[in-house]
């Protein structure tokens, strides 16, 4: 068996989980709901605290699929119940972010503010601290809706490898390169 897929996910209390005859997986908590349509080759069960998934055969397509779907569905259990959280550093002299509700408004070095709307389900903040880089901080129940809003932003202005300056993630090592005067 696959060895993420034949795992349980154990769910915590006051979560919620209903399976569709679409073979649809709802998932409720107290950050809000999420859906996911599964394979209809893979069968999903709710046992009494764990949902189980299982496959039909050992065919390499039903083997990745099981996989998958387990960790789809455990990041949706997570999400739920705790959540995920996503902060990116602005780096780079003139970097400014702020935050009006859903819209992000980015002054990144460019002749112009880049204006960018953010998806109602997750929530931005930009704080601004004096001598320090801009922080953009996103939170959201998606791991996969957070993860893409985060690309997005951080393709505006990736991190170039001389200065560093650029949208990078809090905490990321950039690979540097030495300058033209190293060679000598």
């Amino acid at each position: 068996m696959s060895r993420i897929g034949k795992l349980p996910i154990v769910l915590p209390a006051g979560i919620e989980v209903k399976v569709n005859k679409d073979n649809s997986v709802v998932v409720k908590g107290p950050k809000g709901e999420l859906t996911q349509q599964v394979n209809p080759v893979i069968k999903v069960t709710v046992e009494e605290n764990s949902i189980v998934l299982e496959r039909p055969t050992d065919q390499k397509p039903h083997k990745a699929m099981h996989g998958l779907y387990r960790s789809l569905i455990s990041n949706m259990v997570v999400g739920v119940t705790e959540g995920y959280k996503t902060e990116q550093e602005l780096v780079g002299v003139g970097y400014r972010a702020t935050s009006k509700g859903q819209i992000l408004e980015l002054a990144l070095g460019f002749s112009h503010l880049i204006h960018m709307e953010i998806a109602p389900e997750v929530k931005v903040t930009a704080v601004t601290d004096k001598r320090a880089n801009p922080i953009i901080t996103l939170e959201s129940c998606d791991k996969q809706l957070i993860g893409q809003v985060a690309a997005k932003i951080r393709s505006f202005r990736k991190p170039e490898p001389y200065k560093g300056k650029g949208v990078k993630f809090v905490g990321e090592q950039l690979r540097r390169k030495a300058g033209k005067s190293a060679g000598k």
